[in-house]
């Protein structure tokens, strides 16, 4: 009498050898661009809560109807206070993104303060200029795309007007682009 064969269920070697090729090589491919996708979204975090920041120093300072002021720290550390002293919220270094560091640009300050009716005092508490930009980047990660030679980082900068409006943009991009600086 004639036996079935059973069917095999399993995986043979050549299989098993095949899948496991064609994921390091997928893995390989990917991993520096994921890498670099990680350090581009830790960058927008910080500047996430950055921008958060100065949006709830201007709402405080409207709602409470006094002068309040948001100070950068280092990190991405930020405080935001009364003028008179009492500290309303502050954000540790630890915090979200340890790798994106804040640089205020030249002629800036870490110090900007809003005033009863949400604009941007001309002068802060300390006597310094008011605060036009901040830019957030890895130094670690390399050079970011608009700078010269181009990097692989999209380094991010918040603005502040005058008028107390707060927006975070891209420095790399051109003006049509709405989120151009």
């Amino acid at each position: 009498m004639l036996r079935r064969r059973r069917p095999s269920t399993g995986f043979n070697m050549i299989e098993v050898l095949t899948v496991v090729t064609v994921l390091g090589v997928v893995i390989a491919i990917g991993a520096p661009a994921m890498g670099e996708y990680l350090q581009n979204q830790q960058i927008r975090v910080a500047g996430d809560a950055i921008t958060n920041g100065y949006q709830l120093a201007r709402a405080e300072a409207i709602r409470r109807n006094t002068p309040v002021q948001m100070a950068l720290g280092p990190g991405t550390r930020w405080t935001v206070k009364e003028v008179s002293g009492a500290d309303i919220q502050t954000r540790s270094e630890q915090e979200g993104s340890k790798n994106a560091t804040i640089e205020t640009v030249p002629g800036g300050t870490s110090i900007v303060t809003f005033t009863s009716l949400g604009g941007v005092s001309a002068k802060n508490g300390d006597g310094s200029a008011r605060l036009e930009n901040v830019e957030i980047r890895n130094p670690g990660a390399g050079a970011c795309q608009h700078a010269v030679p181009a990097g692989p980082m999209r380094c991010l900068k918040v603005v502040v007007t005058g008028g107390g409006s707060v927006r975070m943009c891209d420095p790399a991009l051109s003006s049509p682009d709405p989120r151009a600086c």
